[in-house]
């Protein structure tokens, strides 16, 4: 009986509990992410204090929710992720787009469950979260601060999850490095980096003004942090 529950436990997770691991691991994430940009408009924080209250909330979120799935799907969480490590040749293409669509179907989930909890003046006022462009920022500022932002969640990534050697701390590593991108460029583009956190609140507001700078963006840094780690750091 302890043999055949050793071999179970060790068995690879199946395609739908990976799937449904991204799924559920997003939607509380965005839940999170988007919720501490409503949660900061209900309580009438100041526009000084909001992105540091923005960027903790995120933070923890998501090396919460890295840390819960990473032993089942990987914890991607994030289609730029899921495209960076493809590019790195750690997931197939198919599975790719298979996390993908589950990655956007948790973020909208999680956005709408916002809906339903906060009142819609509220939640209105602030597009229900959705990242959005700072102030005189332009299209082109936007993806550049989105694609650098990703670069260095990426390489939190690779550095702390991908790579063997790499220190064992969970997603805890990952969420403080979105955290401090956040504290940079959270004014600027939002700090998404990460399409599925940007489209998902877009959809239940339907808001979606320069939704493209957030799928753009992300998935340049990932790619090219993909790359860079690739090559110049995993090769031995």
């Amino acid at each position: 009986m302890a043999k055949m529950m050793t071999s179970t436990l060790e068995r690879a997770p199946s395609m739908k509990s990976r799937l449904t691991a991204e799924f559920v691991g997003t939607l509380f994430f965005v839940f999170i992410a988007a919720g501490s940009v409503v949660s900061a408009a209900y309580l009438g924080i100041p526009a000084a204090l909001t992105i540091p209250f923005v960027a903790v909330g995120i933070g923890l979120a998501l090396a919460l929710a890295v840390s819960a799935t990473m032993g089942v799907s990987g914890g991607h969480l994030n289609p730029a992720v899921t495209i960076g490590l493809f590019v790195a040749n750690k997931i197939k293409g198919k599975e790719a787009i298979l996390y993908i669509i589950a990655q956007v179907l948790g973020a909208t989930v999680g956005a709408a469950l916002l809906f339903v909890l906060f009142p819609v003046s509220v939640g209105n006022a602030v597009y229900w979260g959705t990242t959005t462009l700072g102030n005189g920022v332009t299209i082109l500022q936007g993806i550049a601060v989105e694609a650098i932002l990703t670069f260095f969640l990426l390489l939190a990534v690779f550095g702390t999850a991908v790579d063997e050697r790499a220190p064992k701390i969970g997603g805890f590593g990952i969420g403080l490095t979105v955290m401090l991108d956040i504290l940079v460029g959270g004014a600027i583009s939002g700090g998404a980096m990460n399409p599925a956190r940007a489209i998902g609140p877009a959809i239940v507001s339907m808001h979606f003004a320069a939704w493209y700078v957030y799928w753009i963006g992300p998935i340049i840094g990932g790619v090219v942090a993909a790359l860079v780690y690739k090559e110049l750091i995993l090769r031995r």
